[in-house]
């Protein structure tokens, strides 16, 4: 060019030297590029306005990842932002090097950055040939750091073997990238394959190979070193043996590495290359950084796949298997362990065939059977091991015919005694139900384990209050004293664990009126009912339904339901009086008048849906007024049935008190300072009609109150 001639154009110098220019917006997400630069992408070399999606699918993965981060460092420090990328074909094969140069600017308004700078090929060899290659340094390196930390953190989280493998083929190497991976795995002296990918259809068939064999993996496995073979020739001379096993692939270099966990080689990796590597040291510095990340990520999958069926068989084993069904009964179970460790804890349940019943399983002939559900503290593997002999001692126990507090008392010793180490001493609560199926009569003992329910025909739900005692293994000399009830045809009997209640950060309060939704709404079939109460504890709703306290505490799940089937109670009744809708009993002793207002609680959910709360009221009032006036004026215990009819002309509630006294009551009429003489004079008040009846041994006193249809007043 001779002097005082005009500059050329500068795009005519940029293309001279093969140097593109390219601007990309992050606000508009467009990247234009011109000629130059087009083909330098792999696209026709023609200027075009692409999507940042385009420009990304031409970049290698860690590359477009790495622009972000330096065009951010730039700005903040005020220089350039150079960067080096590999352009990939449609078949993910590195074709070419370039480096970018640019000036990132960040505008806050738009909140986005804006940058034009340049595209040049770089002239060295793409990373993985053979001969005549420099090291990519500096970006490299970067590229390196941030691959090794992303591999790390997903092989940290896989959680089972065929995750890790996943997380292993998914893997994409800075500046070389494997296109065949294969995980060797050692069986006493055999070689086999844990896993594979990049290989074709039916290389996953049956693979043992001894491990003397003259095979690259055997070999390693052997000695604990890595191989590299960075071409076919030298594969070939070195393994002659085992070469047309490699050769039907059709790849170019092989490395072979150890897979060492705790000092023991525990495998072998293969990362297979369709074109030929050279293995530098920094190549076999990332090759071994990850099959060390393997070998632990494995050993973590395989440890934990060990515990898990570990654990699952020996709660199998553990949990009895409930039979075809007892005839006149329906009974269902669920168990759900705790979500950490080893999902194995100390809640079971059983059901035990009694003595004197038909022979064989509880299945068989419909004879008494006993339910058992307990909870052993803690949730470890001593919590399991202890539950397994206490629920071997409550079936032993159960068998020889003792009834529910002796069985109970013997169980509570049993437990006492295991523990040498006064520190090491654990308790279980538990509840035992002796069932007779043709009655319907349960026998009831508990020890510190919570209350049965019980859910009516017409879904009313009460819970039954129960005599109990402590916790077995506290006190080998406890006393369990039981508690008779009776299931009538059509009601649901449920007994769990304390986790069925409290998990979610519930108490035992707000626990219950939780299940007690699920139990009133509930219209199917049994085990849909057990399911549902699962599912309202550890569903998805249950994290919008926490209680009140701070933390979410998280239990083992144990549940029973029992269902009395038909609609005739057989007890003999008269067939002219209207059937029972519900009915509800308990005994208030003279040692125990805390128990009234257990009955008074008992009358309110009883009558939870009577139209006139008035009513509801006076019934409670009056039945307040009857049981304090037996354990005043009498030395007996106090018995209260209620019960809830429908005789076609509306409901009607029947209260009646029984005690053993001799004297019948008789309306009084008290003074004006008097402190007693008006429970008659209440009854004769407030109830439609009522009555007193001698027994045999004693008498009882009861009411009926009428159920407004109009749902107001007295009625």
């Amino acid at each position: 060019m001779r002097t005082g001639e005009p500059l050329p154009a500068l795009g005519d110098v940029l293309a001279a030297l093969g140097t593109g220019v390219w601007h990309w917006d992050t606000a508009s997400g467009e990247v234009t590029v011109d000629a130059v630069a087009a083909g330098l992408l792999g696209l026709p070399e023609e200027p075009a306005t692409l999507t940042e999606a385009q420009v990304r699918s031409r970049f290698h993965p860690v590359d477009w990842n790495e622009i972000t981060g330096i065009i951010q460092l730039a700005v903040a420090e005020g220089t350039l932002a150079e960067v080096r990328i590999r352009i990939m074909d449609d078949q993910n094969n590195v074709v070419r090097v370039v480096r970018s140069r640019s000036k990132p600017i960040y505008d806050p308004e738009r909140k986005a950055y804006v940058l034009t700078g340049t595209l040049q090929e770089v002239t060295e060899p793409a990373p993985g040939t053979p001969a005549a290659r420099s090291a990519v340094t500096g970006d490299w390196r970067r590229s390196r750091e941030a691959f090794l930390l992303d591999a790390g953190r997903a092989l940290a989280e896989a959680r089972s073997t065929q995750e890790v493998l996943r997380v292993a083929a998914n893997l994409s190497m800075p500046g070389f990238t494997p296109d065949g991976l294969a995980v060797f795995g050692v069986e006493g002296d055999r070689l086999t394959i844990i896993g594979h990918h990049g290989h074709e259809p039916g290389a996953d068939s049956p693979f043992y190979m001894p491990l003397d064999t003259d095979y690259p993996a055997a070999e390693v496995v052997r000695t604990g070193r890595a191989v590299y073979l960075s071409s076919p020739e030298e594969y070939k001379a070195r393994y002659p043996l085992t070469w047309p096993l490699a050769q039907r692939f059709g790849r170019q270099s092989w490395a072979f590495l150890p897979l060492t966990a705790s000092g023991h080689t525990m495998g072998a990796w293969l990362a297979a290359f369709a074109y030929p590597v050279a293995f530098t040291p920094d190549e076999r510095s990332v090759l071994t950084t990850v099959a060390r990340m393997l070998a632990q990520a494995l050993s973590r999958a395989g440890t934990a796949e060990t515990e898990k069926e570990l654990t699952e068989g020996l709660q199998r084993t553990m949990m009895p298997k409930l039979g075809p069904g007892i005839p006149g009964m329906d009974v269902t179970a669920r168990y759900v362990p705790t979500g950490g460790g080893l999902q194995v804890g100390g809640d079971w349940y059983d059901v035990i065939p009694l003595p004197g019943g038909a022979s064989g399983t509880t299945a068989s002939g419909g004879g008494r059977f006993a339910l058992v559900i307990g909870d052993v503290q803690g949730h470890d593997v001593r919590a399991a091991g202890l539950m397994g002999q206490l629920r071997i001692a409550l079936r032993a126990y159960a068998s020889e015919g003792h009834r529910p507090d002796a069985v109970l008392s013997r169980a509570s010793r049993f437990l006492h005694g295991i523990g040498e180490d006064p520190a090491e001493l654990r308790f279980a609560t538990c509840l035992y139900a002796e069932v007779d199926p043709a009655t319907g009569v349960l026998e009831v003992a508990r020890a510190g384990h919570p209350e049965p329910v019980v859910r009516m025909a017409d879904g009313t739900v009460l819970t039954r209050p129960t005599e109990g005692g402590l916790p077995l293994g506290i006190d080998p000399d406890a006393d369990y004293p039981t508690t008779r009830l009776i299931l009538e045809p059509g009601e649901t009997l449920l007994i769990c664990t304390d986790g069925l209640i409290e998990t979610g950060g519930h108490d035992l309060d707000t626990g219950w009126q939780r299940l007690r939704e699920i139990l009133e709404r509930h219209s199917g079939t049994q085990e849909e009912l057990a399911d549902a109460l699962v599912q309202a504890v550890h569903g998805p709703s249950s994290h919008h339904t926490t209680g009140p306290l701070a933390d979410r505490r998280e239990d083992d799940i144990a549940l029973l339901l029992l269902t009395r089937q038909g609609t005739d109670c057989g007890c003999g009744a008269d067939d002219t009086a209207p059937p029972p809708v519900r009915r509800t009993a308990l005994t208030v002793a003279q040692a125990e008048p805390e128990r009234v207002s257990v009955a008074r609680q008992q009358l309110r959910e009883l009558l939870h849906d009577w139209e006139s709360p008035d009513q509801v009221d006076s019934a409670v009032l009056l039945l307040s007024e009857m049981l304090t006036n037996v354990l005043v004026h009498t030395d007996s215990d106090a018995l209260l049935l209620a019960e809830v009819t429908d005789g076609g002309d509306g409901r009607r509630i029947r209260i009646e008190v029984t005690d053993t006294g001799d004297d019948l009551p008789h309306p009084r009429r008290p003074g004006e300072l008097a402190s007693s003489g008006r429970g008659l004079l209440l009854i004769e008040l407030l109830a439609h009609t009522w009555g007193v009846a001698p027994r045999g041994r004693g008498k009882s006193i009861w009411f009926e109150l009428y159920e407004p249809k109009n749902g107001d007043g007295h009625g």
